[in-house]
């Protein structure tokens, strides 16, 4: 059975996560507010970021960015800069 949630990032009910993904307040907060669907989204991202800044996931400092630009982009419709990367238009 899916669960449905009103998805900050699309600005709609759309079928949630069907557990949380993320430690902590802000994996609790991207349970309650972000669909499944916005957060493939923003893996994708997240992977050309990972890749474009050669980011060590080791690193608590890339950590701490890449958590910053997953909230800039889920709860505040703030791309990543990824050099390279125009977004596709509708």
């Amino acid at each position: 059975m899916s669960r449905t949630v009103f998805c900050q990032h699309l600005n709609k009910e759309l079928e949630g996560l069907a557990f949380q993904l993320y430690p902590g307040d802000v994996g609790k907060r991207i349970f309650d507010n972000i669909s499944k669907e916005a957060w493939t989204m923003w893996q994708k991202k997240q992977t050309m970021l990972i890749n474009e800044k050669k980011m060590n996931m080791m690193n608590p400092d890339d950590r701490a960015f890449l958590e910053q630009a997953m909230v800039s982009y889920l709860f505040e419709g703030k791309e990543p800069e990824i050099e390279g990367y125009i977004p596709p238009s509708e």
